[in-house]
């Protein structure tokens, strides 16, 4: 029985130097997502704030006068 170890189980592979370029996939069409105008963005935007805003003036306006009955009430 011969040994040498490991010194000798070496195998040297080199890899090819004639790929300049890697493959390229075979379908080169690629599906783009549609683009979202900033305007269209902002005007969507601007009305969720509007809502908000007018339900926020309505409720406090019904909190004072509300607020305001019930200071004349007690006052009486």
């Amino acid at each position: 029985m011969n040994n040498k170890g490991f010194a000798d189980n070496q195998i040297s592979i080199e890899t090819p130097r004639d790929v300049m370029v890697a493959e390229k996939p075979l379908k080169i069409e690629q599906k783009r997502p549609n683009r979202v105008d900033i305007n269209i963005l902002k005007s969507k935007l601007q009305e969720t704030e509007s809502k908000e805003f007018k339900k926020n003036v309505f409720i406090l306006s019904s909190l004072v006068l509300v607020l305001g009955i019930l200071g004349i009430y007690l006052s009486l």
